[in-house]
């Protein structure tokens, strides 16, 4: 096998995380590094109606890649956060938790439209001479102590020091290296639209537990907000087959009382629910992160911070290795990437499956059981401002890009 093309780093992936760590990348490796980045070809691809919550350690890496300026007037803060535990019928819902999310007196998260997301970061790649842009597919490789041989699907062969998987949950890379996953699918779909109301929102958030799953209101800018919730599948399904009216009917049942009457103000969308976790980050000359890397339930709206977090991770490990000279793509400089996210990702994949575990039903002994638990959360200011701080993204080993830093 024939290498036709030569370059740094070939990444295969261009969602948010792909094109942060091309951003990265070039920056940490200077003019004279050549970045690939493989994008699949989306010439009709439909609009992303989802909205993504980025916490403020994410927003300094975004800012780092020179993209913060372009989405600054979309991203709604969230200034306080509001939690209630009751049935979808029952006529009040009273706020159990409510907590100022803000760290040092800044907001800790913000809310943005994913393909405002998603151009600010193909236009910060733009500016970057040194990243190559290529359309199309990846349908393997190879690997050897010399380097790794990346295939196109249409023909022609890329060769690089490293390969890298960001090519989302059902990641063919993942699968050619041999890397398996654990799995399982939760009986929900995830439905989303984006919705207006008549009073402003404030930038106040509100999770609504029912039990057929978590139901958020999530703020955007121009008195809007997002609205995601998980549904039982038959239920789900018979939601999505209504018309614009019934549609909104069934928001209405869940919407929070506070912000009025709501509109549309956007599409709708749904997408099924899953965790998986790879049992390895890293292959011969290959990282995986993002979504090929984890995915979890969407209850805490982390899954894209996760994924930046490997962005810095990585971007700060191959930076280290190529200042001293190393080979950034063998394993050892890989392993630290490895050892620097593998217990991040486990934690929060189990964390946010328990908690959707334990809210997505109507136990009587689980209801009294999380009324006590959120009972003595909203009495503890300390322990409120902890989950702030682990959300925000600011506690532990923190990349140099999330601190707002070049690696």
């Amino acid at each position: 096998m024939t290498a036709v093309d030569r370059s740094d780093v070939v990444i295969a992936g261009g969602g948010i995380a792909g094109l942060a760590l091309a951003c990265a990348l070039a920056d940490a490796l200077g003019a004279d590094a050549s970045i690939v980045l493989v994008e699949r070809g989306r010439p009709c691809a439909p609009r992303d109606v989802r909205a993504v919550a980025l916490s403020v350690a994410s927003m300094r890496l975004i800012e780092a890649l020179g993209a913060r300026e372009a989405i600054a007037s979309e991203a709604q803060p969230v200034t306080a956060i509001d939690i209630t535990d009751s049935r979808l019928d029952d006529a009040l819902r009273p706020v159990l938790v409510s907590y100022d999310n803000t760290i040092d007196g800044a907001p800790a998260t913000y809310i943005v439209e994913h393909d405002k997301v998603l151009e600010a970061l193909r236009a910060a790649v733009r500016r970057r001479p040194h990243v190559t842009m290529l359309c199309g597919l990846v349908d393997g490789f190879f690997a050897d102590e010399h380097g790794v041989t990346t295939r196109l699907a249409g023909g022609g062969l890329l060769h690089s020091s490293l390969l890298v998987a960001a090519d989302g949950r059902q990641s063919p890379l993942r699968d050619a290296a041999g890397i398996k996953i654990v799995r399982w699918s939760y009986a929900q779909l995830g439905i989303v639209a984006t919705v207006r109301h008549a009073k402003p929102h404030g930038g106040r958030a509100v999770q609504h537990f029912l039990p057929s799953g978590p139901f958020a209101i999530l703020p955007l800018t121009a008195s809007r907000s997002c609205v995601t919730w998980s549904e039982e599948h038959g239920k789900a399904r018979a939601i999505l087959a209504l018309d614009a009216e019934g549609f909104l009917a069934e928001i209405e049942k869940r919407f929070d009382y506070r912000l009025g009457a709501v509109t549309f103000a956007g599409g709708r969308g749904a997408w099924p629910l899953d965790m998986h976790l790879a049992r390895a980050l890293v292959g011969p000359r290959l990282a995986l992160i993002g979504d090929a890397a984890h995915a979890v339930h969407p209850i805490a709206g982390q899954g894209l911070n996760l994924g930046l977090r490997d962005v810095a991770a990585l971007a700060e490990v191959v930076a280290d290795a190529a200042r001293l000279g190393l080979d950034f793509g063998m394993s050892t400089v890989l392993e630290r990437y490895e050892r620097w996210r593998r217990l991040d990702a486990a934690l929060s994949a189990a964390t946010f499956d328990a908690l959707n575990r334990l809210f997505s039903n109507d136990s009587t002994v689980l209801r009294t059981a999380r009324g006590l638990g959120l009972g003595l959360v909203e009495r503890m200011p300390a322990l409120k401002q902890f989950f702030v701080a682990e959300a925000a993204g600011v506690t532990g080993a923190v990349p140099k890009l999330l601190r707002g830093e070049r690696p």
